[in-house]
């Protein structure tokens, strides 16, 4: 049984399997063998000697005066032979182990080392990637499985990286090392399941944490971002220390920060602008590289207009309307953009309506000269009358 413990040691150096997990396992497998096999009682245990391997079957006996039932009971006087300071009551344990166990013993053991092995391997898989659940981690593709991935993320472990999760046009070549965010650690009868990103924003955002000191120990944050993989990325970020440039510590020296996390992700481009809690700077800075004239913000509605120069225009709305979507979705405002000579066509169009006191007091103008013709025809009239009835009365 010394081999058995041997094994077993170099099982737990090897896989991370606690010796421990498998000696209770064996247990529980032998002590079934036996109540199927001997038609042992439920008072039979299996003790396995963590030190030799040597496995004994006891049974547990209640002292008694009288005995009823052999396997659940023993007399006094047996008690005292086996101790002498057993009393009725005590109970007492007796080794049953059978002739043939050594055999069943071997026999169980090692079909519970194999299944324990397949259970703990893919409990410490799991237990291993879940710490790295919502992080980066770099694998090494193997091979297309149609249009996903096959990518080993170390010797024992594999995953997939889907079409859906794959940057438009990236093409990878088997033995590339590439980075990936882990989305979600999934447990299965089949083992885990991990999900596996190359376009989720927060792979962006951890390469930053990972490439720029001050982020990582926390003088630099990042307040938001927001990507259309493989095209554009836009990132605010914020420093708690007026003397360090959040922008400038993003960028690095000669940009060397941005262009290596610019190089993990095939060239995809990136816009860093500093983050203010004012809605109109804020929204200006979005809008970079584009310059902006004035920012008119609604913040109950969540709106803003926007005027740029008009040679400005088709670069801040950008390609396909990229750069305005971008910069909408980080501030969370909806963002209408107007050139300058689009203001200035409105601003006379409304200048030139009359505003509504004027047609006001047109109308109270109006309603005079009636009433006023109204009541000069209405004396007329009378004075008219007035001289009719005297003629009529004459003749």
């Amino acid at each position: 049984m010394s081999e058995l413990i041997a094994a077993l040691n170099q099982l737990e150096k090897e896989k991370g399997i606690d010796k421990d997990v498998i000696m209770e396992a064996i247990e529980n497998s032998l002590l079934a063998a036996c109540k199927r096999d001997f038609g042992s009682a439920d008072n039979v245990v299996v003790n396995m000697d963590r030190e030799t391997g040597d496995i004994y079957v006891y049974a547990i006996k209640e002292v008694v005066d009288e005995v009823y039932d052999p396997a659940l009971e023993i007399s006094l006087g047996k008690a005292k032979a086996i101790d002498q300071n057993l009393n009725l009551g005590d109970t007492v344990r007796i080794e049953i182990t059978p002739k043939d166990f050594g055999r069943i013993a071997a026999m169980h053991a090692r079909s519970v080392i194999v299944q324990k092995i397949k259970e703990e391997e893919r409990r410490v898989v799991y237990d291993h990637f879940y710490c790295k659940e919502k992080d980066i981690v770099t694998g090494v593709v193997q091979r297309y499985v149609g249009e996903n991935v096959n990518v080993s993320l170390d010797d024992k472990t594999d995953a997939l990286l889907m079409k859906s999760e794959q940057i438009r046009g990236e093409v990878f070549k088997p033995t590339e090392r590439i980075k990936l965010y882990i989305v979600e650690v999934k447990e299965t009868n089949r083992g885990p399941r991990i999900l596996v990103s190359r376009t989720h924003p927060d792979l962006v955002k951890r390469l930053f944490e990972k490439e720029v000191a001050e982020i990582q120990d926390g003088t630099v944050e990042i307040k938001n971002i927001v990507r259309e993989a493989g095209s554009r990325t836009k990132m605010a970020v914020w420093s708690n220390d007026k003397n360090v440039d959040p922008v400038g510590a993003c960028v690095g020296l000669n940009g060397a920060r941005v262009n290596a996390i610019v190089n993990d992700l095939k060239g995809e481009k990136i816009d860093i602008i500093n983050w203010n809690e004012d809605p109109c700077v804020f929204i200006e800075n979005a809008l970079s590289p584009s310059k902006v004239v004035s920012v008119a913000v609604d913040v109950e509605e969540k709106s803003a207009e926007v005027v740029v120069p008009d040679y400005q225009l088709s670069l801040a709305i950008g390609k396909e309307g990229q750069n305005a979507r971008l910069a909408a979705r980080l501030t969370g405002y909806k963002i209408d953009i107007k050139s300058e000579s689009q203001a200035a066509e409105e601003a006379a169009k409304v200048s030139e309506e009359p505003e509504a006191d004027e047609f006001e007091i047109e109308e109270d103008l109006f309603n005079e000269e009636i009433n006023d013709d109204f009541v000069e025809d209405a004396e007329n009239t009378e004075e008219a009358v007035e001289d009719f009835d005297a003629e009529d009365i004459e003749e």
